[in-house]
């Protein structure tokens, strides 16, 4: 069976690795990622996944396609995948101290065109950053394209208090449920 995975994401791939699966092609997909007006983090993140599969599917007939989408929400809002520097601080000084939660959202569409969806949630809790901390962390850069402004498996690790939940869904694709839905599509994993 050929895997398609429906993203541009290294840490997908990597994600995919610790399981033992390698796609045969990875096609990124080209959506508009706007956010409809009140539409609340969870809905969005799996109406993202969704259409993520269904934008690359058209392209891989035949294939299973497998699509994820990462949204972090401070209550009913969800935060951007920061690409400024001001964007980042206001996410961070937003989630400093406090817990929010980490959406991700799996699709996969196997290769019979059934659809199936799984959503992991996740609470991540922040200690209080301090200047310095806020400061240090928008100087490394990694907060660059990264939902709510910062990469758990990287400096930000070190900033989180508390995490429940899955862990590799933070990241970008939460294991567990993507293992269910490719052994649900029948493909072999190792």
């Amino acid at each position: 069976m050929r895997l398609v995975l429906a993203s541009a994401s290294p840490r997908r791939l990597d994600l995919l690795k610790r399981i033992g699966v390698v796609p045969d092609a990875v096609i990124p997909a080209e959506i508009d990622e706007t956010p409809r007006k009140a539409e609340l983090p969870t809905a969005y993140a799996a109406r993202m996944a969704a259409e993520k599969a269904e934008a690359v599917r058209g392209a891989e007939a035949g294939a299973i396609i497998l699509a994820a989408d990462t949204v972090v929400a401070a209550g009913r809002r969800i935060l951007p995948k920061t690409e400024q520097e001001e964007e980042a601080l206001a996410s961070l000084e937003l989630l400093s101290g406090r817990r929010h939660r980490v959406l991700s959202a799996v699709t996969l569409i196997d290769a019979a065109g059934t659809a199936r969806h799984r959503l992991s949630t996740t609470i991540v809790s922040f200690k209080r950053f301090s200047p310095d901390e806020l400061s240090d962390y928008l100087a490394s850069g990694e907060w660059r394209g990264k939902a709510g402004g910062y990469a758990i498996q990287g400096r930000a690790e070190a900033l989180v208090r508390m995490i429940s939940g899955s862990h590799s869904g933070v990241v970008g694709l939460p294991l567990y449920e993507t293992r269910a839905l490719l052994r649900a599509a029948g493909y072999a994993l190792g």
